[in-house]
């Protein structure tokens, strides 16, 4: 089975400008930040409530928990957020309107209500297709986030539990390599 493509950051800026364009722009951008910058699957996004991302003051937490019952692996786990995607957070909160709830869904579709990890799955799709980008995925964010990390050499042991992977050659699987990145490899010899 062939995997999602890994955005460059040329792409990922294309995707973001194409859904800061849409109608339901600032809803899409988070969507896909937080596939990106958080690592999460489209059936965690999609649960995933403003209680869990909030303090008490409104101001956005640098981690929470993901309940076991929205994990794939059945399990929970920590999810970490860096000042980015906690600004990010931020600015889309304080543009809703009148749905501003803690109860609420993060990402809410057009008629107020939750997406479905399946319909969250078909907005991704519309995105990557309007932005012209082949092979992208809802699930290119989750493996760039991980790519990522593994390019900066963080541990494999952490991204592994930041993934919420139980095992390592899973993780692995996830990090896209290319020539560029082997020829810096050994480079540094």
């Amino acid at each position: 089975m062939k995997q999602a493509r890994v955005l460059n950051d040329a792409e990922l800026k294309r995707v973001l400008a194409v859904c800061a364009a849409s109608r339901y722009g600032q809803r899409n951008r988070i969507a896909v930040l937080l596939s990106h910058y958080a690592g999460l699957r489209v059936g965690e996004i999609a649960s995933l409530k403003w209680s869990q991302l909030l303090e008490a003051d409104h101001s956005v937490k640098a981690g929470f928990y993901l309940d076991a019952a929205d994990t794939k692996s059945g399990e929970a786990r920590a999810v970490h957020i860096n000042q980015l995607l906690q600004k990010e957070t931020r600015r889309y909160w304080l543009s809703l309107d009148e749905f501003k709830c803690l109860n609420q869904p993060v990402i809410l579709s057009q008629k107020y209500k939750a997406f479905s990890a399946n319909t969250l799955c078909q907005l991704f799709t519309r995105i990557y297709d309007e932005t012209g980008i082949d092979g992208a995925t809802s699930h290119s964010g989750r493996r760039w986030f991980i790519t990522k990390l593994a390019n900066a050499g963080v541990s494999a042991k952490v991204i592994m539990e930041l993934a919420g992977h139980k095992n390592l050659s899973t993780t692995q699987r996830y990090i896209e390599v290319n020539e560029e990145m082997k020829k810096q490899a050994v480079n540094l010899l």
